[in-house]
């Protein structure tokens, strides 16, 4: 069987419900990077029991923006589950930000986090501690394996929705319902 070739940035994963990792399972992750050498991505419907306030009192920085104080930190994947990762939208001008696209930032620099708390931008904003990557040729062979559902992002889904609500808004892009998901897979 051939393997995907085609380049998954700015594209969901939804874990089939077969997912085996309890890190993935139940899970939409949004691609932010996928080329020859991995993929790199955030989970945007995993809250942790943190708040956007109780993180900046951690990290020692002043959160006087409005807005922001009550909004969740996700459990953005298994890498690094102690640094920071800020999914926002526009891209601005951050040190160390990977851009998507032209309206889409994923930035780890501690500056993004000061312009949140001081002048409230960029507005939209999804902030995780840790990130999901994929070494080369693995996302295509998880794919392969229909571990993985994988429809184009709508980014009024990670900001416009509560996260409980995020994976089957995706799935609804498709036409698809989480219960006609099936827990076996089948090749054509």
């Amino acid at each position: 069987m051939d393997t995907v070739s085609s380049n998954l940035t700015h594209h969901f994963l939804v874990a089939m419900p077969h997912m085996a990792d309890p890190h993935f399972a139940r899970t939409l992750t949004y691609i932010a990077e996928h080329n020859e050498q991995g993929a790199l991505g955030v989970i945007v419907n995993r809250p942790l029991d943190m708040t956007l306030g109780t993180l900046f009192e951690r990290v020692e920085l002043k959160l006087d923006a409005e807005g922001f104080t009550a909004q969740p930190v996700y459990f953005g994947g298994p890498v690094q589950t102690d640094r920071g990762f800020v999914l926002h939208r526009p891209t601005g001008d951050w040190h160390s930000t990977l851009r998507v696209n032209d309206e889409i930032g994923l930035t780890s620099s501690r500056d993004v986090l000061q312009a949140i708390g001081s002048k409230g931008e960029p507005r939209e904003v999804l902030v995780s501690l840790g990130f999901a990557a994929w070494t080369a040729g693995q996302l295509e062979q998880e794919l392969a394996d229909n571990a993985w559902l994988t429809i184009p992002a709508d980014m009024s889904i990670i900001f416009g929705l509560p996260p409980e609500e995020r994976l089957s808004a995706a799935l609804h892009k498709l036409g698809i319902d989480l219960t006609q998901l099936s827990v076996v897979a089948g090749h054509a």
